[in-house]
């Protein structure tokens, strides 16, 4: 068995992710493409992701692909998540994680508006909604989820979710109900009326936005292509790295990586993981550069969470750079491994925050990138409601420092 340790890990990351200056990517769609999805959760954080991967990225360039080309499309599937997929991927998902989430959405919505008095035949009152959004959005209709509450008498009712909780939530049954058509394929988040870093988006039929839509795959050929195009670009990686990553099941990952003829390899802390079968041989590292590279990713950055286990670039950092969720922050990069995080002061500038003490040509090289960073922002901030401890210590450092 071939032994594939940490060091190399960390040189296909930086190639096959674009995230060594050199390696940078042309444009949105192969970003997206290598990095399999983008996390979408936050709108904000599509275009951070892009841009710390391509030279030269304008806020435009990631409009025309999400909303003029339709190259990248926003669809909820693994670990009931928002991503951007790449068109031609969509099918995949539809048939195996999207499908599997919205069989546990729907019933889960079936339970609440029963128990809400909203219908006594919670499914009818699904399937009756369904057919009203989807009456209403024909004929090229794009509409806010406001827009459809207000016009479409179907969607009216309200949900008390986890009652008595601190956590609970008096929440109207709409938008639930266009998250289902969402999952389903049968809706899309379209055009968005909010500035890029909100999401604001107008829904509309899939078969509207896309012009034809293509079939599902059966679950197994979909789950297949998903770990193909994971493996192409997070290999190698542990089962229970794809089941996480899936949120599907250890048999359907393991009949998705016989299918692709995986190829086992001996990981540096002593797991086994898995790699395609032409990506066997040895990951040259001699054109990284004369140094080793920095970079500044946002919160919820597909590389930061595409593995369940991350040591091998985290290290003693997970607990800084991830919330008691598991949602992972905003991070700082040098030599293949997180040292920090970065935040921004009320004006827009970048600040980077290191967890451990860097060499003189680390911290040189992450000035260099917040200089980027914050000269792209032109003044935006970015606001999240995902901040890491990490963040919220830097945040509070930059507070102290102003009152001063």
């Amino acid at each position: 068995m071939r032994e594939l340790g940490d060091a190399e890990r960390r040189v296909r990351l930086a190639r096959r992710h674009g995230l060594a200056p050199g390696h940078r990517l042309p444009d949105p769609v192969a970003v997206t493409r290598a990095m399999t999805v983008l996390h979408a959760t936050e709108l904000a954080s599509v275009h951070l992701a892009l841009h710390a991967r391509i030279d030269g990225l304008a806020v435009a360039d990631v409009e025309a692909a999400l909303y003029d080309d339709r190259a990248l499309v926003k669809q909820l599937a693994m670990r009931r998540t928002l991503f951007v997929f790449p068109r031609e991927l969509l099918p995949a998902a539809w048939g195996s994680a999207s499908a599997r989430v919205a069989t546990q959405l729907a019933a889960r919505l079936v339970k609440e508006v029963e128990g809400a008095g909203i219908a006594t035949d919670g499914a009818a009152w699904l399937q009756a909604a369904r057919a009203a959004v989807l009456e209403r959005l024909s004929g090229g209709q794009e509409l806010s989820a406001q827009q459809l509450r207000e016009e479409v008498p179907e969607l009216a009712g309200r949900l008390d979710l986890a009652p008595g909780k601190s956590y609970g939530a008096n929440v109207p049954v709409a938008p639930r109900v266009l998250t289902q058509l969402g999952v389903e394929g049968a809706l899309v988040r379209g055009r968005n009326d909010g500035h890029w870093r909100t999401s604001r988006p107008r829904w509309t039929r899939m078969d509207t936005w896309l012009g034809e839509v293509p079939a599902a795959l059966k679950a197994d050929e979909g789950y297949a292509e998903l770990v193909a195009r994971w493996l192409a670009g997070f290999g190698p990686g542990t089962a229970a790295d794809l089941q996480w990553w899936l949120g599907g099941t250890a048999t359907a990952v393991r009949a998705a990586l016989t299918a692709v003829g995986a190829v086992e390899v001996a990981l540096e802390d002593g797991s086994t993981g898995f790699v395609l079968p032409d990506d066997v041989a040895a990951e040259p590292a001699d054109d990284l550069g004369p140094e080793p590279w920095a970079a500044l990713l946002p919160v919820l950055d597909p590389t930061v969470m595409g593995w369940k286990d991350r040591a091998f670039f985290l290290g003693p950092h997970g607990a800084a750079v991830f919330d008691s969720n598991g949602n992972a922050g905003t991070t700082a990069w040098w030599a293949g491994r997180v040292v920090g995080c970065w935040v921004q002061d009320p004006d827009g500038v970048v600040h980077v925050d290191l967890l451990e003490e860097l060499p003189a040509a680390g911290r040189e090289a992450l000035a260099v990138e917040a200089e980027r960073l914050t000269s792209w922002l032109g003044g935006t901030v970015v606001n999240t409601v995902y901040p890491s401890p990490a963040m919220k210590a830097a945040r509070a450092r930059i507070a102290a420092l102003q009152e001063r």
